[in-house]
């Protein structure tokens, strides 16, 4: 997270590539499941919450795999 408050939309998107980088190796269509659970349990809630606003805002620079596991965190 930035300073004053305002997310580092940046260090997100590289997190969330990073991640997904990690769970390509996984069966096709299993990504995006393991990398919604590893936000969901090493991210805190702002962090979750700034990367689902980037997302909806059209996520420019995610990984296909990555923005789709924000997606699943956004309809749980």
């Amino acid at each position: 997270m930035s300073h004053a408050g305002q997310p580092n939309y940046d260090s997100l998107v590289k997190m969330a590539n990073q991640i997904s980088q990690f769970f390509e190796s996984q069966e096709p269509g299993q990504a995006p499941a393991g990398i919604a659970e590893h936000i969901k349990k090493f991210w805190d809630p702002r962090m979750r919450r700034a990367i689902g606003e980037y997302v909806r805002s059209g996520g420019d620079g995610l990984r296909p795999d990555a923005a789709r596991a924000v997606k699943l965190l956004e309809a749980r």
